[in-house]
């Protein structure tokens, strides 16, 4: 299906595109944008056929040496999980999933939730933060998930209406937990910052007692420079993630603030989509399960890490511009790779580094307009061979006048033999 019109207009804006509570607040923290088409994206849509940048950051081959999130579960509590794209279809355990959406008879009396499986996603909200955390490899595509082996526990507790409340996310939370997730990744946030009822903290600080690792996305509210807390991001314990552009710097609209505790690419993000195919979108919505699929394979190379220090790996290997923490991006933009590999010391609580690290920015993705960035390397390459071949040639020949010239003076300036 194609999204609507009207949810279209806010996607086109760097705000909350869906309702997630009628009194204590919620959008999602996503923002949906045209695909890389130009257009509307389309439920089903083209398979992107190349690496996405976001990916072509990383060095998949080293970082999977390590681990792929074999036997790691992570629960997507979001608008439900469509299994019908071919990349997530093994990547979904149905039976451990759930609706929780209210659902009605025809008389509009509402019927018993938690009757289905969350394994339909009319939004595509969640189809797009599953792929980006476990969507298996497929022919045709360079998108992959960050943590192909993991398993996604798809949590249906949302949709374009808003009929989400702090109740049913923190009923989804307690699922999560009862079917024994490892990770929980929550892409939405309170309307308006409001901090809701008691009962969403409680079930964030059960999961965290069972040493689940909570990852939830920072908010979109940020282009004014505007620094507020949101929830459930703001809860102590939660690792809350904003987004970061090619750059590795703050994404223009990814909410700032003190409880951001990391960063990740949250721009032009490449993921699956129901029906199968691919779309882009933009916003800390897929920022979050970006981290929350690296703390998945950190998670299956080390199952006996406390969730506390899976999270302080994720902060303490991240790519820094400053020694320490900011309120833009937190400990610094992910660095998966770095995450498996320096991890012979691990730490409870990230601490500033006086060796600042700093990654060069990533190859932008396909231009799908005049050449590739391929294209232009070869053409530049070519220029600087051809180049250098001429600037060679022409000191080389003036070496040669120049030896030519001093010989011709010197026979000049030396006596005839007699």
């Amino acid at each position: 299906m194609t999204t609507s019109g009207s949810r279209r207009l806010l996607a086109a804006l760097p705000v909350p595109a869906f309702v997630l509570l009628a009194l204590a607040g919620g959008p999602l923290a996503g923002t949906a944008v045209a695909d890389d088409s130009g257009g509307q994206c389309t439920f089903p849509s083209k398979p992107y056929e190349g690496r996405p940048w976001s990916l072509q950051r990383v060095m998949l081959d080293e970082l999977w040496k390590q681990s792929t999130g074999e036997n790691v579960r992570v629960a997507v509590i979001d608008t439900g999980v469509d299994i019908r794209n071919p990349q997530l279809t093994g990547a979904v355990a149905a039976k451990s999933g759930i609706n929780l959406l209210p659902k009605k008879d025809k008389d509009g009396k509402e019927l018993e939730r938690g009757k289905e499986d969350g394994t339909t996603d009319t939004v595509g909200h969640g189809t797009k933060v599953a792929g980006i955390i476990a969507a298996r490899p497929a022919p045709g595509t360079g998108f992959t998930g960050l943590a192909p082996a993991a398993t996604i526990i798809p949590i249906q507790q949302n949709d374009a209406e808003g009929h989400g409340t702090a109740k049913t996310l923190a009923d989804a939370i307690r699922h999560a937990i009862a079917e024994k997730a490892d990770v929980i990744n929550i892409s939405q946030d309170t309307a308006n910052a409001v901090k809701p009822e008691a009962e969403l903290e409680q079930a964030v600080r059960q999961a965290l007692d069972h040493e689940i690792v909570v990852v939830a996305s920072a908010g979109n509210d940020g282009l004014g420079g505007n620094v507020k807390k949101t929830y459930p991001a703001s809860f102590e314990g939660v690792l809350a993630v904003a987004a970061s552009d090619r750059n590795n710097e703050r994404a223009y609209f990814s909410q700032s603030g003190d409880f951001v505790g990391l960063a990740a690419p949250g721009v032009d993000m490449v993921s699956t989509v129901p029906g199968g195919g691919h779309c882009a979108d933009n916003g800390t919505s897929f920022s979050a399960p970006y981290v929350a699929g690296v703390a998945a394979l950190v998670k299956s190379k080390h199952p006996d890490w406390p969730a506390r220090r899976v999270v302080a790996q994720l902060q303490q290997t991240a790519e820094r511009s400053v020694a320490g923490h900011d309120r833009l991006v937190g400990w610094g933009v992910v660095d998966p790779v770095r995450a498996l590999t320096e991890d012979d010391n691990p730490v409870d609580r990230p601490v500033a580094n006086e060796g600042i690290t700093r990654a060069e920015a990533p190859t932008p993705a396909e231009l799908h307009l005049g050449e590739t960035p391929e294209q232009r390397d070869t053409r530049l390459a070519t220029y600087v061979v051809v180049g250098g071949g001429v600037l060679v040639a022409a000191i080389a020949g003036g070496a040669v006048a120049v030896r030519d010239f001093r010989r011709r003076r010197e026979n000049h300036a030396r006596p005839n033999p007699t």
